[in-house]
C-alpha cells in the first residue's frame, strides 16, 4: 500500500510538471507561501530553482490547477512535496504551508533533520486531502486537531518518534480511508470509531508501536482491504476482523503477529482474496481452519509461537514450510517432525 502511494504522488508531480507547462501565472499568494517555507527551511539545495523568475506552479515539488477550474491562466497549488533531502532541517513551517489555501496534497518524506510537533496551522488547510509526513525527526502527539481536517482521505505519520495516544477525532473525519501511523511511540488504545465511515474499502497500519488493549468491536463493521496491527500489546479477540466469509469480501491482507491475542482460530472465516496472513506470535488456540488449504491466492501464512492443535491441513502442508507452523502446542504432521497419531 505504501510503495504504491508513493509511485502515485510521485506520478503525480510528474504530470503536473507537464501540466504546468501551460499556465502563464502563478498565483501571487501561493507564490510568497512556498517562498516562506523555502527560508523556513534555511534555502536548502532542494529548493535552489524556487525562484521568483520562474513561475511557482515550474517548481520542482509543486503541482498547480486552474484557479477556478475554468482554465484560466493562473495556477494555485493543490501539492506540495519535498522528499529525500538531509539538508533541510527545523521545524515543519505551519503557517507558510497553512498560506497555501487551495492544497490537496502535502508530502513531506525522507527528511530525518525535521523535527518538532506538527503544527496547529495545517488545520487551517480545510481542502486537504492527503497528509504525509514519514520518515522525518517529528515528535510529540498525533495532534487532535487533525479531526478538523473534514476533506482528508489519507493520513500518513509513519516511521517518526509520535509519542501519546492516537486521537478519537480521527473516527470523525468523514471521508479518511486509510491510515498509517506505524513506527511510532503510540501508546493507549485504538479509538473504537477510527476508520469507521471509510466505505467500501479501509486500509489500517499502526505497526510497531505500544498500542495496548483490545481491538474494537466497531471494526468488525469495518470493510478493511489491509490492516497491519502487528508489534504492539493488543489482547484479547481478533476473530472480528474476518467475520463471515462472504461480509468480508475485501480483505487481502492482515498482520496481526507479535501481540498478546487469543482466540479460537478454528471457526475463522476466511476470504479466498486474502494473500497474506500472519497471525504469529501470540496465543491463539484451536485448530487451523481447512480451507486454508485452498485458498489459492495466500502467498505469506504464518500461525508460528501459538497454541494450536491438530493436524496441519495437507494442502498447506504443501505450500508453506515449516517456520510457518514452528512452536505451537500440540500441531502435528507435515510439514512439522511430529506425526499426527
Amino acid at each position: 500500500m505504501r510503495a504504491v502511494h508513493i509511485l502515485a504522488v510521485l506520478l503525480l508531480l510528474a504530470a503536473g510538471a507537464t501540466a504546468g507547462a501551460e499556465k502563464k501565472a502563478c498565483h501571487s499568494g501561493d507564490e510568497a507561501a512556498l517562498l516562506a517555507v523555502k527560508a523556513a527551511f534555511s534555502n536548502a539545495s532542494s529548493f535552489v530553482s524556487w525562484t521568483p523568475d520562474i513561475p511557482c506552479c515550474h517548481w520542482p515539488g509543486i503541482d498547480c490547477s486552474d484557479d477556478d477550474g475554468s482554465g484560466g491562466t493562473t495556477g494555485r497549488v493543490v501539492s506540495l512535496a519535498i522528499l529525500r533531502d538531509d539538508g533541510i532541517t527545523g521545524a515543519v513551517p505551519g503557517d507558510a504551508i497553512a498560506g497555501l489555501t487551495r492544497l490537496q496534497i502535502l508530502f513531506l518524506f525522507k527528511l530525518p533533520c525535521v523535527s518538532g510537533a506538527i503544527p496547529a496551522a495545517l488545520a487551517r488547510l480545510s481542502g486537504l486531502k492527503e497528509l504525509t509526513v514519514s520518515r522525518t525527526g517529528v515528535s510529540g502527539p498525533v495532534p487532535s486537531f487533525l479531526g478538523a481536517l473534514k476533506a482528508l482521505e489519507s493520513l500518513d505519520l509513519s516511521f517518526n518518534a509520535l509519542t501519546g495516544a492516537i486521537p478519537p477525532s480521527l473516527g470523525a473525519l468523514p471521508r479518511l480511508i486509510s491510515v498509517d501511523l506505524s513506527r511510532n511511540r503510540l501508546t493507549g488504545r485504538i479509538p473504537p470509531l477510527l476508520l469507521s465511515k471509510a466505505g467500501p474499502q479501509a486500509f489500517l497500519s499502526l505497526s510497531h508501536n505500544n498500542l495496548s488493549g483490545g481491538i474494537p468491536p466497531e471494526f468488525a463493521a469495518v470493510n478493511f482491504e489491509q490492516i497491519d496491527l502487528s508489534r504492539n500489546q493488543l489482547t484479547g479477540d481478533a476473530s472480528l476482523l474476518f467475520g463471515r466469509e462472504d461480509d468480508k469480501p475485501v480483505l487481502d491482507s492482515a498482520d496481526l503477529s507479535r501481540n498478546a491475542l487469543s482466540f479460537n482460530m478454528s471457526g475463522l472465516r476466511l476470504t479466498r482474496r486474502l494473500d497474506s496472513l500472519d497471525l504469529s506470535h501470540n496465543m491463539i488456540y484451536g485448530g487451523i481452519p481447512a480451507v486454508v488449504a485452498n485458498l489459492t491466492d495466500l502467498q505469506v501464512f504464518n500461525v508460528s509461537y501459538n497454541r494450536l492443535c491438530g493436524a496441519v491441513p495437507a494442502g498447506a502442508a504443501a505450500r508453506y514450510d515449516l517456520y510457518s507452523f514452528a512452536h505451537n502446542k500440540c500441531l502435528c504432521g507435515a510439514p512439522l517432525p511430529d506425526p499426527c497419531r
